[in-house]
């Protein structure tokens, strides 16, 4: 692969890691106290012009 590539790639997944932990988190702090919850998380990754559909789930935590 490309090194180009490499870069977009790494820029998306950084972005996709970055602003989902902050979106996560305000829920939280919106959520109040969560302490002994967990939530069923999911996660869905498609590309406009590919075939391509990613999906990963997950548990959160809630927090006090």
């Amino acid at each position: 692969m490309s090194e180009d590539f490499n870069m977009s790639m790494r820029k998306f997944l950084k972005q996709v890691g970055v602003t989902s932990q902050q979106a996560i988190e305000e829920a939280l702090r919106n959520a109040g106290d969560t302490t002994g919850r967990s939530f069923e998380a999911q996660m869905v990754l498609t590309i406009d012009g590919l075939d391509m559909e990613h999906v990963v789930t997950g548990k959160i935590e809630g927090q006090p």
